[in-house]
């Protein structure tokens, strides 16, 4: 029905333009300035030298460009195996009618008040071997000199759980409030089938919340591929290079060897992989389809 018969009017594509110029200044443009720095030779100041694929070629090559991949994939990795059923979990429970359920829940979303940086230089705090709390609790878990961060597998694991802390009460949000659309229907209709609660929450709630579980997945495979703050604080990419992963190495041969073009080159090949990464993960999970889980209801 038209405006004028009376029926409301339809939005037309005025009402998508401010969101249109905001992505094609922050986010088109850039990339595509970043693209032909990647063939370019820069050291920041001047202008740039064309070099065709020099760049890229010489990134096909670089072991350390290739350790930096395959440290990324495991942190990436680990990121989603630790966070995604700790935070499902937490949500699910934050959603329910328990005693305390609202004053919990503001505890554990306290780390979403924080940046990146300052979690980082806490926790590098308590982490110091010399004089933080780490010296007291590091023979209680097998680390005499607790050094945690002088090891490859400790600072590792380290990143991990730094992460993990942050971003934690973040998709615990998001599975929140997933779990809260679920009907109570379903879960009155399993009871009379005699279903427990696990099995209430295998058959009932992880199928209602697989949109939710795509959606935060994608967020998390992103954000893991793009940790900087935390590395460049905690570790700096040591012991050596073994948490020298992309983004740190871009920033490192970018800002510390000012060789910007090759840092562009690795940089867009970082665009890339993520955005790669989750087109993958909606292709596969069905979540480009986005039917309605309450769908015949």
């Amino acid at each position: 029905m038209s405006a004028a018969a009376g029926g409301p009017a339809r939005p037309g594509a005025a009402w998508a333009l401010p969101g249109a110029l905001f992505f094609l200044v922050f986010a088109v443009v850039p990339l595509l300035l970043v693209g032909y720095l990647s063939l370019t030779s820069w050291e920041g100041l001047g202008a740039p030298r064309f070099t065709g694929a020099q760049n890229w070629v010489r990134l096909a090559g670089d072991p350390v460009m290739r350790q930096a991949v395959v440290l990324s994939a495991a942190l990436t990795a680990a990121t989603w195996l630790v966070q995604t059923p700790i935070s499902l979990l937490l949500g699910v429970w934050a959603a329910g009618p328990q005693r305390n359920r609202a004053v919990l829940s503001a505890v554990f979303f306290t780390p979403l008040l924080f940046s990146s940086a300052a979690v980082a230089i806490v926790w590098k705090t308590l982490l110091d071997p010399n004089f933080g709390p780490i010296t007291r609790v590091g023979p209680w878990l097998g680390l005499p000199d607790a050094n945690v961060l002088g090891s490859s597998a400790g600072a590792f694991l380290a990143v991990v759980f730094v992460s993990a802390w942050q971003f934690i009460p973040l998709h615990t949000l998001i599975y929140q409030g997933g779990a809260r659309q679920i009907p109570a229907v379903l879960y009155g209709a399993a009871e009379i089938d005699g279903a427990g609660r696990f099995r209430r929450f295998w058959h009932v709630t992880l199928p209602q919340l697989r949109h939710t579980i795509t959606t935060s997945s994608v967020l998390m495979v992103v954000g893991a591929l793009t940790y900087f703050e935390t590395v460049l604080i905690l570790t700096q990419g040591g012991p050596g290079t073994d948490t020298s992963i992309v983004p740190y190495l871009m920033y490192r041969v970018g800002f510390a060897g000012y060789e910007m073009g090759y840092a562009s080159a690795i940089a867009a090949t970082l665009v890339v992989a993520a955005t790669g990464v989750s087109l993958l993960l909606v292709r596969f999970t069905g979540f480009a389809a986005m039917r309605s889980t309450r769908e015949g209801m």
